[in-house]
């Protein structure tokens, strides 16, 4: 090498490059692939299983718990078989004004006519009266005894028309005169657009008519006559139409429609009211239509007033109940109240027998324990029905007390089907919920602390009171809220032993499930129960605390 090569000044690197990092390669994963993708993949494959192995579960609390819970929510407040059922009332009593204490106009019982007669064919008017009994007794039967009979309502106009041609009582010329062209059975039933914009109310008549043969009993329109109350429609539209618009008309059977035309202005006529009264004079108290307006919405909060003894008055505002009808407020009252004390006489008895099952050696605890759970292994019903043996006038409970001589045999105490025996009965069947959880925490309290209190001077009551009941509470607070909302819903026990006097709300609503079919108001109740357990739940996080509840 020459000394001018060995002179040579050595490059220095560019500024640019010294900035510059070194460029480093991503970390791979066993297969190639970025590892920070690889980590992403695993992650989700990880959630997608777990969810997976949790889905089975969270689709069964859907359908088993939340769903029902949705639909008690919704039928408390749902409303719509009035509006349904009755569309054309519904809407004539817009108008009427029930404080003027005055029947509906003569529309409004034309449009009660149509509604019912076509209600009576798919047999739902049963299903409205009750309904709209629920609100005022009586309805039931009105609309019963009326939907025997609505669908002659018009047959003095159809005698006449049928007088004056006898294809006004045929199926065939009312289909060719009121159905629109192409229309054939099964498909449901459309009347023409032209026959309709000049009949209006004649071609809503018979199309409510044929498709109610069509769905009720999926009979021919081409085959059956049409109700009486269609040619009284006709009858109207007749009167009402210009002569001159029915002459022009140029629709099938035009000639019969001009001949009809010509001639309505001598027949006969009957108000529609009469029709009604005829069949039932209720028809003429203003309060069954009041009733009718006052709950035609398609969602009331009638169900959760009644639940709470408040009811709509016709004009709209809440009201309180009759006196004698004041049931719901008592039954909520007496339910908080018997739970209450079945909650506190659990834990009277409990609290004892875990104390002394958590201190006694561990063979003798197991067979206490096994006691514990012998009930158990017994039906409720059975449970239930003894007490009634027992606690009856002639029970066995009685007879000792009259043999010992503590009570006379002309004054044997009354010990069922009041407040007293449900609050034995059901005490007797919840205990096991106390005693377990207070048994599982007391197991956990260790003895050396009671007794280091002792050995620093404590009596065995400071001690209990001081060290160890402490420990406890949250035992008492798990077997507390067990207790408690086990026998705010019970059912069984209150309504073999309750009587009168000791049914819980819960009875109330087996009630209207079952017998009453009164199913609104049994989901609003049981949805004011829900609320009312939700919030005593809240109140005792608050004060106690829902932390330091503990099964052991």
């Amino acid at each position: 090498m020459t000394d001018a090569a060995a002179d040579a000044p050595i490059p220095k690197p560019d500024a640019g490059d010294r900035a510059r990092p070194e460029r480093q390669e991503p970390l791979l994963a066993a297969d190639g692939s970025p590892l920070k993708k690889s980590l992403q993949r695993s992650l989700r494959r990880q959630k997608l299983r777990a969810f997976g192995l949790v889905a089975p579960l969270l689709l069964f609390v859907l359908v088993t718990f939340i769903a029902p819970i949705a639909d008690m929510l919704f039928r408390s407040v749902e409303n719509q078989i009035v509006s349904e059922t009755l569309p054309r009332t519904v809407v004539a009593l817009e108008q009427w004004d029930p404080e003027q204490d005055e029947l509906p106009s003569e529309d409004t019982f034309l449009a009660m006519a149509y509604d019912l007669v076509e209600a009576q064919e798919l047999k739902i008017h049963t299903r409205l009266g009750t309904r709209l009994n629920y609100e005022t007794t009586g309805i039931s039967s009105l609309f019963r005894r009326t939907g025997r009979g609505v669908d002659d309502f018009g047959e003095i106009y159809l005698d006449q028309f049928e007088d004056l041609n006898p294809n006004w009582d045929e199926a065939g010329p009312w289909v060719d005169l009121v159905a629109d062209e192409g229309w054939e059975h099964p498909a449901p039933f459309e009347p023409s657009e032209r026959f309709a914009a000049l009949m209006s109310e004649t071609a809503a008549a018979y199309a409510s008519f044929a498709r109610a043969i069509q769905q009720g009993s999926d009979d021919n329109p081409r085959e059956e006559e049409p109700w009486a109350p269609v040619h009284m429609a006709l009858y109207h539209d007749l009167m009402r139409t210009d002569p001159g618009a029915i002459a022009a008309y140029e629709g099938p059977r035009a000639e019969m429609l001009r001949e009809a035309r010509a001639a309505v202005e001598g027949f006969e006529s009957q108000p529609v009211r009469e029709m009604f009264v005829a069949e039932e004079e209720d028809w003429l108290d203003p309060e069954v239509w009041a009733t009718i307006k006052t709950f035609s919405p398609p969602y009331t909060p009638g169900y959760f007033l009644t639940s709470v003894d408040l009811k709509l008055s016709p004009d709209g505002e809440v009201v309180a109940q009759d006196e004698d009808q004041r049931i719901y407020m008592l039954l909520f009252q007496r339910t908080l109240f018997m739970s209450l004390m079945i909650m506190g006489c659990t834990i009277l008895l409990g609290y004892p027998i875990a104390y002394l099952i958590s201190n006694l050696p561990l063979r003798t605890a197991n067979l206490l324990l096994i006691l514990v759970l012998l009930p158990f292994w017994t039906s409720l019903l059975v449970r239930t029905s003894a007490w009634k043996v027992l606690l009856q006038q002639q029970g066995v409970i009685n007879d000792t007390l009259v043999w010992i001589g503590l009570v006379a045999d002309d004054a044997r105490l009354t010990m069922i089907n009041n407040q007293f025996g449900t609050i034995v009965a059901m005490t007797h069947i919840l205990l096991p919920f106390m005693i377990l959880p207070l048994y599982s925490v007391m197991k956990t309290i260790p003895p050396s602390y009671v007794r280091a209190a002792k050995s620093l001077g404590a009596t065995n009551w400071t001690a209990f009171w001081r060290v160890y009941f402490p420990q406890s509470v949250p035992g008492i607070g798990a077997g507390c809220i067990l207790v408690f909302i086990l026998s705010i819903g019970y059912y069984i026990t209150p309504e073999l032993v309750g009587g009168t006097t000791g049914t819980f709300i819960s009875n109330r609503i087996a009630f209207h499930i079952s017998s009453s079919l009164n199913w609104g108001l049994a989901a609003a109740l049981g949805t004011i129960l829900l609320v009312v357990v939700l919030v005593l739940y809240w109140v005792y996080d608050r004060i106690v605390g829902i932390d330091n509840v503990s099964l052991g």
